[in-house]
């Protein structure tokens, strides 16, 4: 909780069937660690913005890479190093996200972080991606140093983390309210095995009609002549990043399928790819551990059959780490624009009118 912002389920809001780990968060995958560098100036330039980095099972991943996949479901953006992900299915560096602009170097910033804290590789493929972040933040600032990049990589940590107007989320609008970094995660129990999947979304998507709660139309209720919109009259602008990790042992093409699934709880949401949105996502399972030198890798794979629980999993935990984005952010006053924040007491009075409360 954040000053007067709550998690969706602090409100008494439920979406989806399965149950969260006990942090609802990516970082209930065990090893998954998390770190924010925020920028927040209104002198000499208006900026709202900053990096979100993403270690996939621990620090050492340049020598012990793990299986990963990706999934474009409209290609309007960018995340760097992901052809070489679908090429090798290997993930061997974290994951930063950030804003449009600043891209570049970030994905720059991640490699020269590994080789000075010695990483042992002949070339990287750092993977950075990027929402747009114009309206709230003064873009062609390029605000993001290498100093930030390596503040967040450094600074990340498991346990509970922040959501809302938090590093590369800081300046994202999603359903034409303030939108942001969100998380949230799911338990799997499949032939006497429990599995976790976890989600972590940079949501700065979306037309305010079609965002819905728990199949309900809340766009519709609290509709732009209410709250008003920071995006109008080009509300279909936006894109949403979203990182799947996963305990259960994945073979890179199972990474794939995965990732995939995050456009059904993107969907649930409200998201449909508009033409001007980067819809971009990225899964990996901790459980396989290769070791590049090796001449050979021993691994282990669910059954096919249980990748369906898996799938409703990432769907979930997608659905709710978009919600708490929306939920945890604070209304805010940037650039061109004030985004406001999802007001939490008329989302209780529609969910209530509903009986989704």
């Amino acid at each position: 909780m954040t000053g007067t912002r709550s998690r969706l389920r602090a409100l008494g809001i439920r979406v989806g069937r399965l149950e969260p780990g006990p942090l609802n968060a990516i970082t209930d995958v065990a090893g998954v660690e998390v770190g924010y560098a925020t920028i927040i100036e209104d002198a000499p330039a208006v900026l709202r913005t900053g990096v979100t980095a993403v270690w996939p099972g621990g620090r050492d991943v340049l020598a012990r890479p793990v299986f990963a996949g990706i999934h474009s479901f409209n290609g309007n953006g960018e995340m760097t190093g992901s052809y070489w992900i679908a090429e090798q299915g290997m993930l061997t560096t974290p994951i930063a996200i950030t804003n449009t602009h600043s891209v570049g170097l970030v994905r720059d910033a991640v490699g020269a972080y590994l080789i000075r804290e010695g990483g042992d590789a002949p070339w990287l493929l750092p993977v950075a991606a990027e929402t747009f972040d114009g309206r709230l933040s003064d873009s062609e600032r390029l605000a993001v140093t290498v100093d930030h990049v390596f503040a967040a990589l450094r600074s990340a940590s498991g346990g509970a983390i922040a959501e809302g107007n938090v590093g590369g989320g800081t300046g994202m609008i999603c359903h034409e309210f303030k939108g942001g970094t969100g998380t949230a995660s799911r338990v799997v129990l499949e032939a006497g095995a429990r599995y976790t999947v976890g989600a972590l979304v940079q949501a700065n998507y979306g037309q305010r009609e079609l965002l819905r709660v728990d199949g309900v139309p809340v766009g519709e209720a609290i509709s732009i002549d209410e709250v008003p919109s920071p995006r109008r009259p080009s509300s279909d602008t936006g894109s949403i990043i979203v990182v799947l990790a996963t305990d259960a042992p994945l073979l890179p093409i199972q990474c794939q399928r995965l990732a995939r699934r995050a456009t059904t709880g993107l969907a649930w949401v409200g998201g449909l790819g508009a033409n001007s949105s980067g819809d971009i996502f990225i899964a990996f399972s901790t459980a396989n551990r290769i070791d590049p030198k090796a001449p050979t890798s021993a691994v282990t794979m669910v059954s096919p059959d249980v990748m369906t629980t898996l799938f409703r999993a990432a769907a979930e935990a997608t659905e709710e780490a978009i919600l708490n984005a929306l939920s945890m952010a604070e209304t805010m006053t940037g650039y061109r624009a004030t985004a406001h924040a999802l007001p939490l007491d008329r989302l209780q009075d529609v969910m209530r009118t509903y009986k989704r409360l």
